[in-house]
């Protein structure tokens, strides 16, 4: 299971900058061989690591006195897989969320794996590492490609056992963060038609890494993917140097923010179910390049009304009463049937719920469904009969009422009596 480490409820080294390190419980992930040797598609196994942040930003209304110093192994141990970096330069944000997420039964997903730039040889001097970062519950994901640091060696020099890679002498894998792609959003609901704007962001180290950055978005549903948007761009502010390819009419991504702040979010305008999906934001620099993934979900709340504006039962006939539900998405929708008596107190389920239509697609995507209840004769008057809708789309459940009217006296009847009152009007007139 991978969670934040703690002693009493979180684990961090503490210093007079207001900075604090923040351990991990991370896996490493490394691609292992396949069933049998062939075919089978590929293994993958996980090893215990430990990532070390080092100089989280701790706000001003933290007390450093209650937190508990970090202390490495007194022993340094080659074969455990400690790595440890800042976080100050280049800057990872909202890693201050990561210091009471354990606290707040949060629980951060880290995973480690090699990463080959492209490009480049394989070599283990530097070494390059990637690093997922996930806080469940939280808008906090983020990408980073660790590069190791140069190590003295001596003949005292541990080198780490599974990794090949020379330690430190406290016994962690030294590194820097030379690149990174960030999102403050993992899911976003959006109802149809309107706009959204998908975040994602990178950063990298002072050093530039390649003279351009390569921006990619697309969208994988339901198996199939395509490219929604792509640019590329050189870093040094010249806008004629940007290249813009938008596959989806109505997709951008500001430029001068590319620029100012490392900003390559999406926007989309006029949005239709097709655009419902997995969003993958890839940025590319140089050899190096870093994804965040997010999901879209298109919603539109459904329209309701009921086919009667009042009810009136006669004595022999049912009558049936439609609850019409329109141009809602996505497809679940649940549709209820209540009365509530003039005796009864509180509303009460029908035992017979009546008959669904079939759903009914129009061609935005959306749906119609509508359901038919078969209302007794025995029903009172002054029953209040109620349709009830839930669905994704809707803070809270809508509802739709009216009351069964008294019966009006049959014409017949009333024909009868006029003509009754008639006659005998005339007979005392005669009289």
């Amino acid at each position: 299971m991978i969670e934040v480490i703690l002693f009493g409820c979180f684990l961090m080294f503490v210093n007079g900058d207001g900075v604090a390190d923040v351990v991990l419980t991370c896996d490493l992930v490394e691609e292992g061989v396949s069933l049998g040797g062939m075919g089978g598609g590929a293994l993958f196994t996980r090893t215990p690591a430990t990532l070390v942040l080092r100089d989280v930003p701790v706000g001003p209304e933290e007390s450093l006195d209650t937190l508990t110093p970090f202390e490495p192994p007194s022993v340094p141990d080659p074969n455990l897989l400690v790595f440890e970096t800042k976080v100050s330069s280049p800057e990872i944000p909202n890693a201050d969320l990561l210091l009471h997420a354990d606290c707040n039964e949060q629980e951060v997903m880290c995973e480690i794996s090699r990463y080959s730039p492209r490009g480049l040889q394989d070599s283990s001097d530097p070494a390059y590492f990637m690093v997922s970062l996930n806080v469940d519950a939280l808008d906090f994901s983020t990408s980073l490609i660790l590069q190791t640091l140069s190590v003295e060696k001596d003949r005292s020099t541990l080198v780490q056992s599974k990794l090949g890679l020379p330690l430190s002498q406290i016994g962690t894998l030294q590194t820097k963060v030379i690149f990174l792609v960030f999102s403050n959003i993992k899911s976003v609901s959006t109802p149809l038609r309107s706009a959204v704007l998908l975040d994602c962001g990178f950063k990298q180290e002072e050093v530039p890494l390649g003279p351009e950055v390569g921006i990619e978005w697309r969208l994988q549903h339901r198996g199939k993917g395509r490219k929604v948007f792509e640019m590329k761009t050189k870093l040094n502010d010249t806008e004629e140097a940007t290249v813009v390819e938008g596959e989806r009419k109505g997709s951008s991504v500001d430029v001068a923010q590319v620029f100012g702040q490392g900003n390559v979010s999406l926007s989309l305008n006029k949005l239709k179910v097709m655009d419902e999906g997995t969003y993958i934001c890839t940025v590319s620099i140089g050899h190096f390049h870093a994804q965040q993934v997010i999901q879209l979900h298109i919603i539109q709340p459904p329209q309701v009304s009921l086919s009667e504006e009042k009810l009136v039962l006669n004595a022999k006939t049912p009558k049936t009463l439609s609850c019409l539900c329109s141009n809602y998405y996505p497809l679940e929708v649940q549709m209820e049937w209540f009365y509530l008596s003039p005796t009864d107190a509180e509303p009460q389920v029908f035992p017979d719920q009546g008959s669904l239509s079939s759903h009914r697609q129009h061609g935005d995507g959306t749906y119609s469904l509508s359901s038919h209840l078969t209302v007794s004769p025995s029903v009172s008057p002054g029953t209040k009969i109620t349709c009830r809708v839930s669905h994704l789309a809707l803070d809270a459940p809508l509802h739709l009422s009216l009351v069964v009217e008294s019966p009006e006296p049959d014409s017949y009847w009333l024909f009868l009596g006029f003509l009754i009152i008639t006659v005998l009007f005339f007979y005392q007139v005669m009289k």
